[in-house]
């Protein structure tokens, strides 16, 4: 069995080729690519894989967006860290999801769930795949809740997204910062990926209040905006390079 493994995080990786090859040991890793663009460039030069284990939080953004690009013709299992995320992709009746840390046993099961698909049962899935592409409308303005009311306010005027203690705050240009309602991924949604950047867990960034890259002494980069932030801004050494990509983007 033939297998593609998306995933941007090295440690993440490695423990799943370790448990695949524990369980199952002719198994050939047939690529591993670790953001959308890479994935999307794979699959359009490589013969399709048996099936794809797919990290859903990318560092460029949503996998989900992957099938709004590209016709997916083999499962897929999700792997990811947030819950919400799992239980999106499994209502669309994906083969499985994996919550990570992944177990031996999580993903033994997933593969016995995928080898008892029939062909009739791979062709609904591949028919439901599309609908975990987002919308390509995005929001041009939120609504921030103050006092009794909801103000509006321009996506434009927004500089980052921070959340600590499951509690998010919307940071703007004007150095002011509100509450604002929902989780990271929840908001991550509902942005366009080419003005806004899931930064790590803690903050999503507008690409247009990037004011400074600092390479920083393990390979990560510290991000320094146009507004101070509760706390300093570092992209991990393995979503680096997709971050310096996403930022000199044209558009």
């Amino acid at each position: 069995m033939r297998i593609l493994i998306v995933e941007d995080e090295t440690a993440a990786y490695e423990n799943l080729v370790e448990i695949l090859k524990e369980i199952e040991p002719e198994t050939e890793i047939a690529g591993y690519t670790e953001s959308i663009s890479q994935t999307f460039r794979w699959l359009k030069n490589n013969t399709m894989p048996d099936l794809i284990l797919m990290d859903i939080h990318l560092s460029d953004g949503s996998a989900f967006s992957i099938f709004d690009k590209l016709s997916i013709e083999t499962p897929v299992i999700f792997t990811t860290a947030y819950d919400e995320y799992a239980i999106e992709a499994f209502r669309v009746n994906s083969i499985d999801y994996l919550l990570k840390p992944i177990k031996t046993n999580d993903l033994k099961r997933a593969l016995e769930k995928f080898r008892k698909l029939t062909r009739q049962d791979i062709l609904k899935y591949l028919t439901q795949l599309s609908q975990l592409a987002p919308g390509k409308v995005h929001r041009d303005k939120i609504l921030i809740p103050v006092r009794d009311k909801l103000q509006p306010v321009g996506i434009h005027e927004v500089s980052c997204f921070y959340t600590t203690d499951k509690n998010t705050r919307v940071f703007l240009k004007s150095g002011k910062w509100y509450p604002y309602p929902g989780t990271l991924d929840q908001i991550e949604s509902t942005l366009n990926s080419e003005e806004f950047i899931r930064a790590n867990k803690q903050f999503i960034v507008a690409r247009n209040s990037v004011s400074n890259l600092t390479i920083w002494f393990d390979s990560r980069l510290l991000v320094t905006l146009d507004v101070e932030t509760p706390e300093r801004i570092y992209v991990s050494k393995n979503r680096a390079a997709a971050f310096k990509a996403w930022i000199v983007r044209n558009t």
